[in-house]
């Protein structure tokens, strides 16, 4: 049987998501953020004060590597934790005023980042590709257990 890297589409997606995180982490750099803690700000400049669970459920990762990740953060002053009033053993992430301020930096940085990504491309074949995509993660959630 002859198989070619070629005929797998996981393999692109995982070379195209390795070629994007290299061009941003480069753009990041200089404000000593890394893209995955990049993700979390974003999460909460968007809506600040979200609980660690459900940043690891709107990022799809573990809450393992979301704590050490928000660890880092609250390291740099630029987010604080604090007990969710409702449930004790569950934190709330909030924005500092310096977690605040880095988001003027960094939103020409992701603006930039998407227009070059998104450069050739129509509104159409992006909704595409958003749904493709979407539609291969359900695929993957709804066969993990099998």
């Amino acid at each position: 049987m002859k198989i070619s890297m070629n005929d797998y589409i996981s393999i692109l997606i995982h070379q195209t998501d390795l070629t994007l995180t290299s061009f941003i982490k480069a753009k990041l750099a200089p404000l000593n953020i890394a893209p995955e803690q990049n993700l979390i700000l974003i999460l909460l400049w968007e809506k600040d004060g979200l609980s660690q669970n459900e940043i690891a459920k709107r990022l799809n990762k573990d809450k393992t590597n979301i704590a050490r990740m928000i660890g880092s953060l609250e390291k740099k002053e630029l987010i604080s934790r604090k007990v969710n009033e409702k449930d004790c053993r569950s934190f709330n992430v909030y924005l500092t005023e310096k977690g605040i301020s880095l988001g003027e930096k960094v939103y020409p940085i992701t603006e930039e980042f998407n227009r070059i990504v998104c450069s050739g491309i129509t509104h159409e074949e992006l909704q595409m590709v958003n749904n493709i995509l979407l539609k291969m993660q359900r695929n993957v959630d709804s066969n993990k257990d099998k």
